[in-house]
This record gives C-alpha cells, sequence and structure tokens, in this order.
C-alpha cells in the first residue's frame, strides 16, 4: 500500500523529485519568453513597427503599472503575479534565471517544494506592489522575477549564511572568488539599497523591488526557520554573479 501521508509530507519537505519547482519556474519563464513577441523568435508578431508595437501591448498587458494597480482595478490586481512571467530581454531573463538556479535549489530543498512555490510568488507580488506603493502615480510598466528572486536570496541568506558562493566583481577585474553568502549577500542588498535611493520612477532597474523582496525574504525565513532549520555549518558551494 502507498503511505498517502509520508508522501504528501515527502512532496511538502522536498524530499522527492528534486527542486522541481525551482526548474519548471526556469522552464516556464524560458518558454513564456520565447514565445513573447520580446524574443524575436515568433514570426506571429511580424518585424519592425508591427513587433515593436506588440512588445509595448505585451508589457502592457501582463506587467505590473503602479498607477494602474494604485487604482484598485480588478484586472491590475492580479498583474504582480503575471509580471514575475514577464521579461524584458534575453540578457534580463538569462539573468533572472541563473540567479534563481543558483539560489533557488537549496531554498526549495530546505523550504519544501509547495512552501517554496507559495513563498516565490507571495514575495514577488509584495515586492512589486512595494514599488508600486513608492511609485503610485507611475505609468511605467514594470516586468520580471527580480522582486521573487530576491526574497530567495533574502531567505537564503539566513538558512545558509556560512555556504561559500563563487562571485564575479567588475572591480576587482571579474575574477572568480569564493566567499561565505552572507558577504556576498549583504554587500548586493547595499548595493540595490543606495542605487534605490538614487533612482526615479522611469525606465530603467526597480531596484527598490530588489530591496523589498530581499527584506521580506529573509523576515520570512528568520521567523519561520529561527528555531533549528538554519545551516549553521559551510555548506557545498554555489556559483553565481555578483548581480541578478
Amino acid at each position: 500500500m502507498i503511505d498517502w501521508r509520508a508522501t504528501a509530507l515527502g512532496a511538502w519537505r522536498g524530499t522527492r523529485g528534486g527542486p522541481t519547482v525551482t526548474y519548471g519556474l526556469i522552464a516556464a519563464c524560458c518558454l513564456l519568453f520565447a514565445l513573447s513577441p520580446v524574443s524575436g523568435l515568433n514570426p506571429v508578431y511580424g518585424t519592425g513597427d508591427a513587433l515593436l508595437a506588440a512588445q509595448g501591448t505585451y508589457f502592457r498587458r501582463w506587467g505590473v503599472v503602479p498607477a494602474e494597480l494604485m487604482s484598485g482595478e480588478p484586472r491590475a490586481l492580479l498583474t504582480p503575479f503575471t509580471a514575475l512571467f514577464v521579461h524584458g530581454s534575453w540578457l534580463h531573463l538569462l539573468g533572472n534565471m541563473l540567479f534563481l538556479y543558483v539560489f533557488g535549489a537549496m531554498a526549495e530543498e530546505r523550504m519544501g517544494p509547495v512552501a517554496f512555490a507559495l513563498f516565490y510568488l507571495g514575495t514577488g507580488y509584495l515586492a512589486l506592489v512595494g514599488y508600486a506603493v513608492a511609485h503610485a502615480n507611475s505609468e511605467q510598466t514594470l516586468v520580471g522575477a527580480s522582486g521573487a528572486i530576491s526574497g530567495v536570496l533574502g531567505a537564503f541568506l539566513f538558512l545558509f549564511p556560512r555556504s561559500r558562493v563563487t562571485s564575479l566583481f567588475p572591480f576587482l577585474f571579474f575574477l572568480p572568488l569564493r566567499f561565505p553568502a552572507w558577504i556576498v549577500l549583504i554587500f548586493w542588498f547595499v548595493l540595490q539599497w543606495l542605487a534605490a535611493r538614487a533612482a526615479g520612477p522611469g525606465p530603467g532597474i526597480a531596484y527598490l523591488s530588489h530591496v523589498v523582496g530581499f527584506s521580506v525574504g529573509f523576515l520570512y525565513a528568520w521567523g519561520r526557520y529561527r528555531g533549528g532549520d538554519r545551516v549553521k555549518a559551510p555548506a557545498a558551494a554555489t556559483e553565481g554573479e555578483s548581480q541578478p
């Protein structure tokens, strides 16, 4: 007989099948991007001005427009979820997916796939809403999984502070150097915070959503796992860049 309680508990804790949610999120983001007008791979959207118009419509439909979100329009309330699967360029997509791959698997293993999926979506939603609240009158569309992935980084900082991370720092001539995760991630957070203070609501990187996502992720991990599920000894090395 199948022990359904053990099966369900194992799925929740992530003891079966590996980091399936992390891989599933990466696959979904890549597939949706390839099918979108942004990738340039889908001939349905044409070329030239037609393609540019399709891209603008795509971002407006599935991305977060702070002014619309703050108006309370029912459709707009769903866009912080849909925007997590929309990316503005190949570089945007690949950078985010690299960080999700590097840090997501270990976070999912600790939380379990169901809890990790809810954490990812919830943190990403709050990160985008946080940006929208700060720029309530902005008509600039906000897209990308950076807020949710920043939440994963925040949780990773609490759960695996001594895990060794291989990072590339531009001011060190892009030499691959290994540091404890707490050094790399705190350094990254400070950079995002400084950039958020200098940034405006116009086009560019929404650094504030990174700050909000990271803070929410760290606070969630602190509240949920401070009782003893934290890894204090150095864990297996992970690899990633210094910026998502």
